[in-house]
């Protein structure tokens, strides 16, 4: 296991490359190098590009995937990372069902904000939505950027 966070949605286009691109870029940003974050999708069309509008919006905010490709989450992937943060309620019940010796570590990403909520999907609808999205996705991490700290920390130091 690694440093590592895996940021799952269903097709690993939209919400969890947005994540974990915006994670990365937080990680650099504090000098913490030893730490990165991935993703990966419950329901992922392997091999399949990243839609414009996702690239679109990321370029907009500095940032880049470079050549991403959707990926459906493994067993390798859950064994390789501390956290699992899923952008909503039925991408948890499929990776507790899916992978029964990793439920621990799955969690709702808007948890460590102290809420419930679904991230929503923008896939297929307009720019606007995606930026909606990834306006969500960051106040997110930003807003729970400590608690997911501590809690990497705790899994690091845990025997």
């Amino acid at each position: 296991m690694t440093d590592a966070i895996l940021f799952v949605c269903t097709g690993n286009l939209c919400r969890s490359p947005m994540a974990a691109a915006f994670m990365n870029e937080r990680l650099r940003w504090a000098g913490v190098g030893d730490f990165s974050a991935s993703s990966a999708g419950t329901w992922a069309s392997e091999g399949a590009p990243l839609p414009p509008h996702t690239r679109a919006v990321l370029a907009e905010r500095g940032l880049e995937v470079g050549d991403h490709r959707a990926h459906n989450v493994t067993e390798e992937d859950m064994a390789a990372v501390s956290l699992v943060l899923a952008m909503a309620r039925n991408h948890v019940e499929v990776l507790q069902l899916d992978f029964p010796a990793y439920v621990d570590k799955v969690h709702l990403f808007s948890e460590f904000v102290g809420r419930r909520f679904d991230v929503p999907d923008p896939y297929g609808r307009s720019l606007a939505a995606y930026r909606q999205t990834a306006d969500i996705i960051e106040t997110v991490l930003e807003q729970g950027y400590e608690r997911i700290m501590s809690y990497l920390a705790v899994q690091r130091d845990d025997p």
